[in-house]
């Protein structure tokens, strides 16, 4: 009887032995870097096409999870999600200070700023009444009680008919406004 060939054609069944663990070893370390690819990918990756993208490309053995290594992500998304709440409570911390920057060129701007004094755009838009600046959002102006779009002419006329006839406005007399 002729004894049978081992993987590879080895006849002995202490080498046979010896590379059939090395090549279960081997499958168990690629099953193990298929599910790290899955793994990681899904802690570093935010769309689930790409997951699986990089989880079959990793199926390609021992070349898959190296290049998945080269071309991921560097942050975890929990990492990039943390960072974001950093900057956006720093950004609110500025805020309270009366600290704000350009939305166009972040350069330092104060609160009452019309225009930015390094790029100079338009950051807010007077008041037709008092000239102190505006929010966007805002339809009424808070200091003269102007309704914010009307036109300059109706606001002055308004206002010298207001004092002609003594009203006031915010509790006190309308001379003290202008």
């Amino acid at each position: 009887m002729l004894p049978t060939a081992g993987v590879f054609g080895i006849h002995s069944h202490t080498i046979s032995l010896v590379v059939e663990l090395i090549l279960v070893f081997l499958a168990i370390v690629w099953l193990a870097l298929v599910y790290w690819t899955f793994a990681d990918a899904r802690r570093r990756i935010d769309d689930n096409v790409l997951v699986g993208v990089a989880t079959v490309a990793s199926l390609v053995p021992f070349v898959g999870a190296l290049v998945y290594m080269i071309v991921r992500p560097p942050e975890y998304l929990d990492d990039v999600h943390e960072r974001e709440l950093e900057i956006e409570a720093a950004q609110a911390r500025l805020a309270q200070l009366g600290i704000h920057a350009c939305p166009h060129c972040e350069y330092e701007v104060e609160r009452d700023f019309l225009r930015c004094p390094n790029c100079m755009r338009k950051l807010r838009d007077p008041c037709v009444g008092c000239g102190k600046p505006l929010q966007p959002e805002w339809r009424i102006c808070p200091y003269c009680e102007t309704e914010v779009g009307l036109d300059p002419a109706m606001v002055r006329r308004s206002r010298r008919t207001r004092r002609e006839s003594g009203q006031t406005i915010g509790g006190g007399p309308t001379s003290d406004l202008i």
